[in-house]
């Protein structure tokens, strides 16, 4: 309770500053019954940690706004809530660059600058909390800001679009409807009009993003849902295979302890190892997965999965031979 009537305080005397009253400590102290002493501890606050540009004018014996378009942050939350927040912010700033990255460090800053008197700092969270990733492509701030406006703003798009398998590239106009966070690389879905179908588009491989002008009908979610889940990894379709793989009991004391994929069943073996079941609608992800563990795998199911593994593990005995 202490909380909400402290923030009560900080939005009466923004009021009054906003009304030309010009509060001061008396004031303060005076409404809500406190000591001067307690007053001043208060305006000092809201100066200092929560960045209200207040200037005392001697002439009026009370406070103004040096920047009238300062906004006394609008939430009430738990010491828990604003953790998890500040916890996004460490994730999401690594993976991108730019607008983004700044947008959310100029949060962050905003956010500790109100939760002082939880205990929570700065310091504190970079030293307690970090974030790695490798093997990601981050997009680009300003790219981002444009995909990310145009989706909210039900706006098609124009882009040039890179192929990493060939190389070649494509011009594309689109309906963006979702973006996905996966791997710490932003993944967006789309309806393509060059392609008459749903896609699946990297930012990383996005230039010349243009926004149109009009607006487009968003499709039913249920459209383009099983294009965000169901599947193991980024590739997803309406028509899965369940995949089978065989660990060795040295490696299944790590498989174990893994969640590949929320509907995966794990199966215990005599001597120690297991076999870790889910289903699959691309082969190119899971594959790569499965040729990291080596040895120490076996591809039990679907027939087709395990060919290709034996063939790329027999392209690979000719390139080290």
């Amino acid at each position: 309770m202490g909380d909400f009537l402290v923030f009560e305080r900080f939005v009466w005397f923004d009021r009054q500053v906003r009304q030309k009253r010009f509060p001061n400590a008396r004031k303060l102290a005076d409404h809500f019954e406190l000591s001067r002493k307690t007053a001043q501890r208060n305006i000092d606050f809201m100066r200092d940690r929560l960045m209200a540009p207040l200037e005392y004018d001697p002439s009026e014996k009370g406070y103004d706004y040096l920047d009238e378009t300062y906004e006394l942050p609008h939430f009430l939350a738990t010491q828990e809530e604003i953790l998890s927040v500040l916890l996004a912010r460490n994730l999401l700033s690594y993976s991108a660059g730019g607008f983004i990255s700044r947008a959310i460090n100029r949060f962050g800053k905003k956010l500790f600058a109100a939760t002082g008197h939880f205990g929570l700092t700065e310091d504190q969270m970079d030293q307690a909390f970090s974030a790695t990733w490798h093997g990601y492509a981050p997009a680009q701030g300003d790219l981002f800001r444009q995909v990310a406006d145009a989706l909210l703003k039900r706006q098609p798009i124009r882009f040039t679009y890179r192929s990493p398998a060939t190389g070649e590239t494509t011009h594309r106009l689109a309906e963006p409807h979702h973006l996905q966070h996966y791997m710490a690389s932003w993944v967006l879905i789309a309806w393509c009009r060059l392609r008459n179908d749903w896609r699946k588009l990297y930012l990383a491989r996005m230039t010349d993003v243009r926004v149109e002008p009009e607006t487009f009908d968003p499709k039913p979610a249920d459209q383009w849902q099983h294009l965000l889940e169901g599947a193991f990894g980024i590739f997803q379709a309406e028509k899965t295979v369940p995949v089978v793989l065989r660990f060795t009991p040295f490696r299944a004391r790590w498989i174990q302890e893994q969640i590949w994929h929320p509907d995966q069943t794990i199966t215990r073996l005599d001597g120690g190892g297991l076999e870790l079941s889910f289903p699959v609608a691309d082969f190119r992800e899971i594959k790569l997965k499965i040729l990291q563990f080596g040895a120490d795998v076996e591809v039990i199911a679907p027939e087709d999965l395990r060919q290709e593994v034996q063939q790329e593990i027999q392209k690979m005995a000719k390139t080290y031979k």
